[in-house]
């Protein structure tokens, strides 16, 4: 469970790659997937092919 802390960061987080995915890193290990570190919180999503809607496989908040 995420504390109120960790769970506005992560909102944070959220809204930059919703901004502009395009401008997050490939993943290093599976190209369809993008990789997002960013104060203490790790995302790793693949985008549609609009790049409308984010799929959010894995989530990581320190």
């Amino acid at each position: 469970m995420l504390s109120t802390t960790q769970t506005a960061v992560l909102d944070s987080t959220l809204n930059a790659i919703a901004a502009d995915p395009g401008a997050v890193k490939q993943h290093a290990t599976a190209s369809a997937l993008r990789d997002y570190e960013h104060d203490g919180v790790r995302v790793i999503f693949y985008a549609t092919a609009l790049g409308s809607i984010l799929i959010v496989t894995y989530v990581e908040v320190g």
